[in-house]
């Protein structure tokens, strides 16, 4: 078993590796880099960040005019300085052959130096782990939730399969399952957040400005008090899923040759229940788990981090990828893929937790 999941780890290296390697040419080819997107800048007179700026550029954007520099790969250079152009390209690192900048930036991602950002006077690792705090709050608080209120909801609904329970609490499932979080998200600052109505909580951060101020309880309470409306828009359209699942599950181990005998036997039905459907009812369940975080540590926060105002590792990629900011794209790539391949290692682990009879080396 330990051999299993040591190689597991060591396949995480050249997975990350493909990964980055893949998204780092298609990156390459895409129209609007940086270096696009400076050039732009410079000829709607917008220098403030840009080599040159102050002075300097005054006298070049002067001489734009009349110079053409011919051959030139990038459209927005037309009329532009080639000196100008040299500088800009020189600063964003497209000075280089395509071939050293990726070499450069492998060895880089091996010393975990993810380099600064290219619009932000900030390095990257900064920017992450500044960020990355707002979306392991949104993401394990969901997934906690959900796991919490489906897993009980399912077995009930198994239980109770096709009784007036099963059938309202479907559709209300369904109901929150068709909501989009960011609809949901818009309907609780209109109701609770100073929209229309009431105004019972913050629209903004994740702490108030005298945070620091306050005694411990203080903080918990002012941190719950700023998390609610956001987790709860996360959570809407979590619950159909695990709980369908989990009522399925279980229906079909309900069903089986050993829950017959065992309930001829006379064995009590909650000892039945939860001794021995349990755990062969619960894999399928861990088994969604990686995907269950992931989906709300990255796919469904981003609106929600817009919406309510979170600097989250979502937000901060999605910026980057609008900006063609490509340290922070290929730093948060990077921690997601990573992130993603240890939660399913931990799920295998959770796996030999649930049911010791599994033996992944074996299997291997």
């Amino acid at each position: 078993m330990a051999a299993y999941f040591l190689r597991r780890l060591l396949l995480i290296i050249p997975t990350l590796w493909a990964i980055i390697t893949l998204n780092f040419f298609i990156v390459q080819i895409a129209p609007g880099g940086p270096v696009d997107q400076a050039l732009a800048n410079i000829q709607f007179g917008q220098t403030t960040g840009l080599p040159g700026s102050g002075a300097e550029s005054a006298s070049s954007r002067a001489s734009f005019s009349h110079l053409n520099p011919a051959d030139n790969q990038y459209r927005g250079a037309r009329g532009l300085d080639p000196e100008v152009i040299a500088e800009i390209k020189k600063r964003y690192g497209f000075d280089k052959p395509l071939w050293q900048r990726y070499g450069e930036m492998l060895w880089n991602y091996l010393r975990l130096d993810f380099g600064d950002s290219l619009f932000r006077s900030a390095s990257v690792i900064g920017l992450i782990k500044e960020s990355l705090p707002v979306s392991i709050s949104l993401g394990l608080w969901s997934t906690l939730i959900i796991y919490l209120v489906s897993i009980p909801l399912g077995i009930r609904k198994a239980v109770r399969n096709g009784s007036a329970f099963d059938v309202w609490s479907s559709a209300f499932i369904i109901i929150g399952y068709s909501i989009p979080a960011f609809l949901f998200g818009i309907m609780l600052i209109v109701l609770f957040a100073g929209g229309s109505y009431l105004d019972w909580f913050p629209l903004r951060g994740l702490t108030s400005a005298q945070h620091d101020t306050l005694p411990w309880y203080g903080k918990v309470l002012d941190y719950f008090w700023h998390i609610a409306l956001p987790v709860l828009a996360t959570v809407i359209g979590g619950f159909a899923t695990l709980t369908m699942l989990t009522k399925n599950a279980f229906l079909d181990e309900i069903r089986k040759l050993y829950v017959v005998t065992a309930r001829a036997k006379g064995v009590p039905e909650r000892r039945i229940l939860y001794h021995h459907v349990f755990r062969n009812a619960m894999l399928l369940v861990i088994a969604s788990f990686p995907a269950t975080f992931i989906s709300m540590f990255f796919t469904s926060s981003v609106l929600i981090e817009v919406m309510f105002s979170l600097n989250g590792l979502g937000l901060l990629g999605y910026d980057a990828t609008l900006q063609r900011d490509y340290p922070v794209m290929f730093g948060t790539l990077y921690i997601f893929t990573l992130i993603g391949l240890l939660m399913n290692i931990l799920s295998d682990l959770t796996y030999t937790l649930v049911d010791p009879r599994i033996d992944f080396g074996s299997r291997s």
